[in-house]
């Protein structure tokens, strides 16, 4: 390749990273989050599931839809909270609104900080209920038609 085309391409201008730099980075990257389908995965299959969930959002977004047997623990509570309804040898995984919103992120902070294990989901709740994965409201238990952008139409799981 030829330094005129490697300039003139955008995905390029920077080159990628050494393999063994990619690869680091990428097996950091899983340390710190699941994707929504993993998690249902993990959820799903009977048994203990090594994790807690804990929904970061407020009351009303909580009521509006969340996983089930999450906890709802909005950000801003952790500090004070987080004691009593969490035990530190249980992992921890946060979600939020989607990808557009940062407050899981903010709550994974606020519990690492606090001595907890935490990933933070991939997509919240919005991918979740996008992916067609069955949620809770103040009106009972429901869930969606997976949508094709986010998840296969005829197959159990992507294949990733």
């Amino acid at each position: 390749m030829t330094s005129t085309a490697t300039a003139v391409n955008p995905v390029l201008r920077v080159a990628p990273a050494a393999p063994a730099e990619a690869a680091a980075y990428f097996r950091a990257s899983l340390v710190f989050h699941a994707d929504v389908s993993d998690v249902a995965a993990a959820l799903s299959a009977g048994g203990d599931p090594g994790f807690v969930v804990l929904d970061s959002r407020s009351t009303e977004s909580w009521d509006q839809g969340h996983i089930p047997g999450a906890i709802h623990l909005p950000t801003a509570l952790i500090p004070e909270q987080a004691g009593q309804l969490l035990d530190r040898s249980v992992p921890v995984v946060t979600y939020c609104w989607g990808p557009g919103c940062n407050g899981a992120t903010r709550a994974a902070l606020a519990l690492a900080e606090l001595g907890y294990q935490v990933k933070e989901m991939l997509g919240g709740f919005e991918y979740w209920a996008r992916e067609g994965f069955e949620y809770e409201t103040w009106e009972g238990r429901t869930r969606r038609d997976a949508d094709p952008l986010t998840a296969p139409v005829d197959a159990e799981d992507c294949g990733c």
